[in-house]
């Protein structure tokens, strides 16, 4: 029977050190080989191309000349500057959020360390969760986000046990000033209430709070943040209203909200945020859920436990009653759900189970990418105009979108692509000169026969198809 004493080999370190080497290699291929899909991945991946492309680091551009002013750029910065040093692909604008993964690595790894267990125990279990695997090759902020409040909740954690001023004290205000530039103020509000919350149990800490470097803090906080927000509404005056009124408290309160510029409306059920949080950690939450049920009596005889405890269950119960919102929201909590599980590790009777049953969903995940290579079938369902982009960008011929321009058209083009009205359209089949564009089936509809004759089609997915007019 296996127990927590059990010595086999998945006990060892060389097994967590060289899973995740696999786990992470295999990530890397996927970003690699997987391609960008519209709309979301795409469009934060064209937003950093322009980036690179134009040396404008302050406004972030959806287009050329377009702000996008729904994020702010820590993330776009990253994917940027990686577009610079690898080029134009889909891993140069992947790395940034591969990179956070792993310093949550080597940040969280002490924890399992300080109670015997191998250093990289969290760190696997992290990319077995499938929600922490998805945003290690995703292009968004979430990943730097997540890290933004690791490094917040873990120095205020460290500050608050140490009596001397240590660097800790620190990297709590310069967690928080990065967070500003990760996601904005929601930094704030999913970090300081858990703590809040926590100081309540156990006022013999309230102490930190008088030794916190508040000046000096308040100023690094500053520093990091402050400059570019200043910068940006300077340059497109709005984006303040927009950032702060619009996307933390009407897009919170109001799923339908019509200001809107850039996403659509994400209606949810009300608490679905905990649907999320149950499926996209299978699963490893089953076990959470049932240990601090049966400690539920005794939260507050162990700091650390209620301290993570608090730390997963604020997020999801902050977006209890909010509808708009999507699965990454819970991406806050993976480290504290990771955290838990290292806590309990050695009283967990099936651990073998635990690990192989963790291991099958990326094992299948590989085989189902790996089949839909051969087949060609990611390259005809995937929502993607990269492979129907794929050498067609020719010298000397334009290239167009019909009515509506996708993000990835404008990132597989290095910005090539342009967006043609109707009208331009019916003009451009009457002159000789080529051209090639893409055509939704929706809009391929709509043509005329005497369109139709005169355009040539050169390759098709389910979704659009890509012309030629000669």
């Amino acid at each position: 029977m296996e127990g927590s004493s059990s010595k086999h080999a998945l006990n060892k370190p060389i097994f967590y050190l060289l899973s995740i080497l696999v786990l992470l290699i295999i990530r890397v291929f996927i970003n690699t080989a997987l391609p960008l899909m519209d709309k979301t991945e795409a469009r934060y991946a064209e937003i950093a191309r322009i980036m690179s492309e134009t040396n404008h680091w302050v406004t972030l551009q959806i287009d050329y000349n377009i702000p996008f002013w729904a994020k702010p750029p820590l993330s776009t910065w990253l994917s940027a500057f990686s577009i610079n040093l690898f080029g134009v692909t889909e891993f140069a604008v992947r790395l940034p959020s591969l990179i956070f993964a792993i310093l949550i690595f080597f940040v969280i790894g002490k924890y399992s360390r300080q109670q015997g267990l191998p250093f990289f125990l969290p760190a696997f279990i992290l990319l077995t969760i499938p929600e922490f695997l998805l945003h290690t090759g995703v292009v968004s902020t979430d990943m730097s986000l997540c890290f933004c409040i690791v490094l917040t909740m873990l120095s205020f954690w460290e500050s608050s046990n140490t009596e001397k001023r240590t660097a800790w004290n620190y990297l709590f205000f310069i967690g928080i000033g990065l967070g500003l530039l990760a996601k904005g103020p929601i930094i704030i509000i999913l970090t300081l209430p858990p703590l809040f919350l926590w100081l309540l149990f156990f006022k013999d800490h309230i102490k930190v709070i008088t030794k916190m470097p508040w000046l000096i803090g308040i100023l690094i906080i500053g520093i990091i943040s402050v400059p570019w927000y200043y910068l940006a509404e300077k340059a497109t005056p709005g984006f303040w209203d927009y950032f702060i009124v619009g996307e933390h408290f009407k897009r919170f309160l109001d799923s339908s909200w019509s200001g809107d510029k850039y996403g659509f409306p994400k209606s949810q059920p009300i608490g679905m945020i905990w649907v999320f949080l149950i499926l996209f950690t299978l699963p490893w939450i089953t076990l959470v859920i049932k240990k601090v049920w049966n400690v539920r009596l005794n939260l507050k005889t162990n700091k650390w436990l209620l301290f993570l405890i608090l730390w997963l269950l604020w997020t999801p119960f902050f977006f209890t009653l909010s509808k708009s919102l999507i699965h990454p929201y819970i991406m806050p909590v993976m480290i504290p759900l990771a955290l838990l599980i290292v806590f309990w590790w050695r009283s967990i009777k099936w651990q073998k189970t635990y690990l192989i049953t963790s291991l099958m969903i990326p094992v299948i995940a590989v085989i189902l990418f790996s089949i839909s290579l051969q087949n060609k079938s990611l390259e005809f369902y995937s929502k993607t105009d990269k492979y129907l982009l794929k050498n067609k960008t020719i010298e000397g011929i334009p290239i167009y979108h019909l009515h509506k321009k996708s993000y990835s058209s404008g990132f597989y083009s290095n910005g090539k692509i342009k967006l043609m009205t109707s009208n331009q359209f019916n003009e451009a089949l009457q002159i000789r000169t080529p051209f090639l564009i893409l055509i939704s089936h929706r809009d391929t509809l709509t043509l005329k026969n005497e369109q139709k004759t005169k355009l040539k089609k050169i390759q098709s997915n389910k979704y659009k198809s890509i012309y030629s007019h000669q």
